[in-house]
């Protein structure tokens, strides 16, 4: 629900999301590399769930991304009234 107090510059968290994501995605892999090499299998499969689990959050965090911004009500269209009974 609008309040109008929203602020008038707020902006989405999506590309810090995937630059962290892009960071996980670094470290996962070499992580995953590193304990295979290591001859860590456990560590390794544990690091590459944690591999599957970014890699994911990556594809949905860039399919929002291209879907590009969503309808927001402009500064001419007033805000809701809160319901009644409400403090």
């Amino acid at each position: 629900m609008r309040t109008g107090s929203e602020p008038t510059t707020a902006r989405s968290p999506l590309r810090m999301r995937f630059w962290l994501s892009v960071w996980g995605e670094v470290w996962t892999i070499g992580g995953t590399v590193a304990l295979v090499l290591a001859g860590r299998p456990g560590w390794a499969a544990v690091c590459a769930a944690l591999w599957l689990i970014v890699t994911v959050d990556l594809i949905v965090v860039v399919r929002h991304i291209r879907q590009g911004p969503h309808w927001q009500p402009g500064r001419d269209v007033p805000p809701y009234r809160p319901p009644e009974g409400r403090p």
